[in-house]
């Protein structure tokens, strides 16, 4: 499933980089807002995109906490307390998610998992260990395709419900209903029948281009990012395919906690 992977967030790889962003509507909020006026705030199709206007500060995305929360989706915590919340995309398994689940348990870090169809079907010993280290597995559609395209609740549904179903053959639990979109592309439909299907959408506020198998960042280029843009309430999203991300995650822990930073599960964020 290579190919799926590696267009994972492949579109919001160029909104990522500060010189070519997408930024929310200035001066709109759902709270004083007619709540006719979600279609335009939440853009029919978008991509999900950050900017970064100063360090260690929340970026803006395309959309306010406030507007996203009317449709139950988030990108960050509304909060000034140094609190991070982990979160990786798993499209397919490449060796690289032991070392990341055994530094996340070295330094006791919750942690969200966003599976598609593909690592369920061929990693659910991996799955497993995720729920007994006490990781949160979410659900990142079957067969990651563009969701925004899809038009009806059924053919929405299909795309969660398989992932559903597998996932409770596996393990035999309820999956836990967080959502992420595939490659970050939206709908204001999309978020309102994920909505309605009981889920809370994420995006994230940190992340960077962290998912071509053939072109790792190094390090440097890692720290880069992530060290830099941390910030209070950050939905940090990392891919479990790096080798890189399986290299750093120990020290990039360390730093983090280093900066007086702690970790919690997303349900802090719908709560």
């Amino acid at each position: 499933m290579k190919s799926s992977a590696e267009s994972i967030q492949k579109a919001t790889s160029d909104l990522l980089a500060p010189s070519a962003v997408k930024t929310t509507s200035p001066g709109f909020s759902i709270a004083d807002s007619d709540p006719a006026l979600l279609d335009t705030l939440l853009l029919p199709s978008s991509n999900w995109g950050l900017s970064f206007p100063e360090e260690g500060q929340r970026p803006t995305g395309n959309a306010s906490i406030e507007e996203l929360s009317a449709c139950n989706a988030h990108y960050a915590s509304n909060t000034d307390e140094k609190v991070i919340f982990l979160t990786f995309d798993a499209g397919y398994e490449n060796g690289n998610t032991p070392a990341i689940l055994e530094a996340l348990k070295k330094h006791q870090v919750p942690a969200t998992f966003f599976v598609v169809g593909n690592f369920l079907s061929t990693s659910p010993d991996l799955v497993k260990q995720m729920l007994a280290d006490g990781h949160t597995v979410g659900n990142h559609t079957w067969s990651h395709p563009d969701m925004s395209k899809i038009s009806t609740q059924e053919a929405f549904s299909k795309e969660l419900s398989q992932v559903e179903d597998l996932y409770r053959e596996i393990t035999g639990q309820e999956m836990t209903r967080y959502y992420r979109p595939p490659q970050g592309i939206y709908s204001q439909s999309n978020l309102q029948m994920a909505k309605d299907l009981g889920y809370e959408t994420f995006f994230w506020s940190l992340a960077y281009v962290d998912w071509y198998q053939d072109n790792q960042p190094t390090k440097e280029q890692a720290f880069d990012k992530l060290l830099t843009r941390i910030h209070p309430g950050a939905i940090v999203l990392l891919h479990s395919t790096s080798s890189t991300n399986a290299q750093i995650l120990d020290e990039l822990l360390t730093r983090w906690e280093e900066m007086d930073y702690t970790f919690k599960p997303l349900s802090e964020v719908v709560s």
